[in-house]
C-alpha cells in the first residue's frame, strides 16, 4: 500500500507504524522545540497529539517557531499549530489546550493517559511540577533544556540530566531534581557554551535558560538569542527519541 507512511513504514514496519497510530502524546509548549516536535511525530504517524499552550504567535516567532509565519501572526499557537497539522495528516486527532501549564493548571491533566509526555516549556517552575507529575503516573517524559544563546546545532545531545555538562538550565534543573528525589531524567541539551550576545537587551521574564521562577521575580536577565537552527535540531531530536522509545527500533 503506498500512502503518506510509505517511506517510514520501510524503516518501523507495519508493527511499528500501528503503535505510532494508536498512541498519544502531550506535547507542553509549543515554541521553537516544541513545534517541531509536534509536526515531525505527526509526520511519523502519531494518530493522537495533545498541544498544550497559551500563547499567540508573535513577529519576533517568525525566526524559530515552525508555526511563524506573517499569515499566522498573532493567531493562538494551538490553532496555527491544529491548521498545520491537520494540514500534514487530516487523520490525526488533534486535542488542543489553550492554557499553560503551571502549578495552579497541572491539575487539569492526568498525566497517566498518556503514552508519553514532552516537556518544551519555557520557566523552571512548569517544568519541575510536569516532570513531577509524570513521574508519578509512570509516564514516560522527556524534557527539552536551554536551546537560547546557541549556534552549533551538531551539540545537542540525549543524555540522563545527571550524565549532562556544560548547559545553564541543566545545572538549575540537576540541583531542583536532586531535592524532590528524582534519581532519572532523559533530556535533549546542548555541549555547546551558550553565546554572549553581540546586542543586549533586558527583560522581566523568566525562562527556561536562567533561575528557577520562584527565584527570580527581581531579577532582570538578557533575552536569549536564537536561531533557525539549534531549537528546530532539538525539536526533531526529541521526536526522534520519542517515536525510537515507542517502536523500539533504534536507527542509530
Amino acid at each position: 500500500m503506498v500512502d503518506q507512511f510509505s517511506r517510514s513504514r520501510l524503516l518501523y514496519g507495519e508493527k511499528g507504524i500501528k503503535t505510532l497510530s494508536d498512541t498519544r502524546i502531550a506535547v507542553f509548549g509549543l515554541g521553537g522545540v516544541g513545534g517541531h516536535v509536534a509536526e515531525s511525530l505527526v509526520r511519523t504517524g502519531i494518530g493522537t497529539i495533545d498541544i498544550i499552550d497559551h500563547d499567540t504567535v508573535d513577529i519576533t516567532n517568525v525566526n524559530r517557531q515552525i508555526i511563524a509565519t506573517y499569515e499566522t501572526i498573532d493567531m493562538d499557537k494551538v490553532d496555527a499549530m491544529e491548521q498545520r497539522l491537520l494540514s500534514i495528516n487530516p487523520h490525526c486527532r488533534i486535542i488542543k489546550h489553550d492554557c499553560f501549564y503551571l502549578p495552579e493548571t497541572a491539575d487539569e491533566f492526568d498525566l497517566s493517559i498518556y503514552d508519553y509526555v514532552v516537556d518544551a516549556v519555557d520557566t523552571v517552575t512548569a517544568k519541575l511540577e510536569l516532570i513531577t507529575r509524570a513521574i508519578k503516573a509512570n509516564t514516560p517524559i522527556i524534557s527539552a533544556m536551554g536551546a537560547g544563546n546557541k549556534t552549533d546545532p551538531t551539540a545537542l545531545r540525549i543524555a540522563d540530566i545527571y550524565e549532562t555538562s556544560v548547559c545553564p538550565l541543566a545545572r538549575i534543573m540537576r540541583k531542583e531534581l536532586r531535592k524532590r528525589n528524582i534519581k532519572h531524567l532523559k533530556v535533549c541539551y546542548s555541549t555547546e557554551a551558550p553565546k554572549e550576545q553581540v546586542i543586549q537587551t533586558e527583560t522581566n521574564q523568566t525562562e527556561a535558560s536562567g533561575i528557577p521562577q520562584e527565584n527570580a521575580s527581581h531579577t532582570r536577565r538578557s533575552t536569549p538569542g536564537s536561531n533557525a537552527f539549534v531549537p528546530a535540531a532539538m525539536g526533531l531530536a526529541i521526536a526522534a527519541e520519542v517515536v525510537r522509545d515507542l517502536t523500539k527500533i533504534d536507527l542509530q
